[in-house]
């Protein structure tokens, strides 16, 4: 049998633990932050090479074992890869390396991380003369416009994007010296 007192201390503190408990939930799902590390940014990449792109209508190109490393200036990711030019024009293919970077950026509708404003750095192909270095630097450009438009850096999993019920979508990337940091904020 409950006293007057306690019943009505009862109703005053059930209202207050409620509210806690609430408040708690609140701070859980709130903004978060996850650090994705460059080997899982490496293994996505391995799996979505080698790519073909046919260039200035002569150029069959094709990038292979691609390597991404992080620019800590602005947030940027370089990547290096091989390439292999062929073309009616020439006897046996050229082989070369080119190296690319460019500015993170959040793409919410593929979910995924891009390259922005990316740009050529390097394009080196051997046993080629500078006309035709020329030209496939042109060709080169029209690649790396396909991998940036087509080809995400990372693509969040289902798993990432749900924290305890809540559904998040991703907002900020910033780079680490061991991958990226990405900040997702709860759907609204």
């Amino acid at each position: 049998m409950t006293t007057p007192i306690l019943a009505r201390r009862t109703l005053l503190v059930l209202p207050l633990a409620a509210a806690a408990l609430l408040a708690g939930c609140a701070s859980l799902t709130g903004p978060r932050e996850v650090d994705v590390p460059l080997e899982r940014l490496q293994r996505g990449l391995d799996q979505r090479f080698p790519l073909q792109q046919r260039a200035l209508g002569v150029f069959e190109l094709q990038l292979s074992r691609p390597q991404v490393t992080v620019l800590r200036d602005n947030d940027r990711l370089a990547l290096e890869a091989d390439v292999s030019v062929t073309s009616p024009l020439m006897r046996q293919p050229l082989l070369g390396s080119v190296g690319l970077s460019g500015r993170l950026l959040v793409d919410n509708v593929r979910n995924a991380v891009v390259l922005a404003d990316a740009h050529i750095d390097r394009f080196a192909i051997g046993g080629s003369d500078e006309r035709t270095q020329g030209q496939l630097a042109a060709a080169g450009n029209v690649v790396v416009e396909r991998l940036v438009r087509d080809v995400p850096v990372y693509t969040f999993r289902p798993d990432e994007l749900r924290y305890l019920g809540v559904q998040y979508i991703p907002t900020t990337i910033h780079t680490t010296p061991t991958g990226l940091r990405v900040r997702f904020e709860p759907a609204k």
